[in-house]
């Protein structure tokens, strides 16, 4: 089992900025991808961005142009730098580790919250 471990929600303005990390413990595997996903009240869990082992990263078209990843492989932790934020990207943030080798696993953090109100 993997532990996985947010830090760094809030509460901010519109059009303000966040800076959200996972850690995920143990080494770090070629095959890893780590991703965000957002939960809000009464929404389906959405896919938020994602990085590989290598760095390549995705995001949701949503959050294009606002958000950025980065990645420090040697500590198996992420950060998602959040920029000019909306209500809408309010909810519960979790990060996600998804292994297909050594072995097969797929590991949840508990999430921290971002909160957008102004």
């Amino acid at each position: 089992q993997v532990r996985v471990v947010e830090s760094g929600g809030g509460s901010v303005q519109p059009d303000g900025s966040l800076k959200i990390s996972c850690v995920a413990g143990g080494n770090a595997f070629q095959s890893d991808v780590m991703a965000w996903y957002r939960q809000a009240p009464g929404h389906q869990r959405e896919l938020v961005a994602s990085v590989n082992h290598f760095g390549t990263s995705v995001f949701a078209e949503f959050v294009k142009g606002r958000f950025t990843i980065s990645k420090e492989t040697a500590k198996n932790t992420m950060h998602m730098q959040m920029n000019a934020l909306e209500p809408g990207d309010t909810g519960n943030y979790l990060c996600n580790l998804k292994r297909t080798f050594p072995s097969a696993g797929d590991y949840w953090g508990q999430g921290t919250q971002v909160t957008v109100v102004g």
